[in-house]
């Protein structure tokens, strides 16, 4: 190996601690706790989460476990947060049902947190979530309207073998 060559391979190895860092802002891997999400995502499954992304309706997202009947424990997470900080918090996964200024989905409109005098709209800055298993899912049925700055992010992939049936 030429000296430029080994030069190269120490600069890129330097990059690389980098690169791993800024991924880890990007990317996070979590891990599915629960069944609200069966038959998609099984508890266990470890997804890969994008938390730049902007959501769309149907899309899968990862959200910071609701506090209920209480304030939330802090301020939402910041967007360049490590790994760690992330770790310190409970996350959710569900879908999204509507974004900010879409109806509320005709079933969600008897559901007494969603139940609104006036045009039944998503308000700005907030989700209706819902989970995939609704027998077994804590979703905007029981919390409402979801914050939008407590998204960590969009599911990008499962992280499992396939499953052979």
């Amino acid at each position: 190996m030429s000296a430029a060559t080994a030069a190269a391979l120490l600069g890129l190895a330097g990059l690389l601690p980098a690169a791993a860092v800024l991924l880890g802002r990007r990317l996070v891997v979590v891990t599915v706790r629960g069944v609200s999400m069966a038959p998609a995502y099984l508890d266990g499954d470890r997804v890969l989460v994008r938390r730049t992304a902007r959501p769309t309706r149907g899309q899968v997202l990862v959200v910071e476990r609701p506090a209920v009947h209480t304030r939330w424990p802090s301020g939402p997470l910041r967007a360049g947060a490590g790994a760690r900080a992330v770790g310190q918090r409970q996350w959710l996964i569900k879908r999204v049902a509507a974004l900010p200024g879409d109806p509320v989905p005709e079933p969600l409109l008897s559901a007494s947190p969603l139940a609104r005098p006036g045009p039944p709209r998503v308000p700005a800055g907030s989700l209706v979530l819902l989970g995939d298993n609704p027998q077994h899912s804590v979703d905007s049925r029981h919390f409402g309207f979801y914050p939008a700055e407590r998204v960590l992010g969009t599911v990008v992939r499962p992280l499992r073998p396939p499953r052979t049936g």
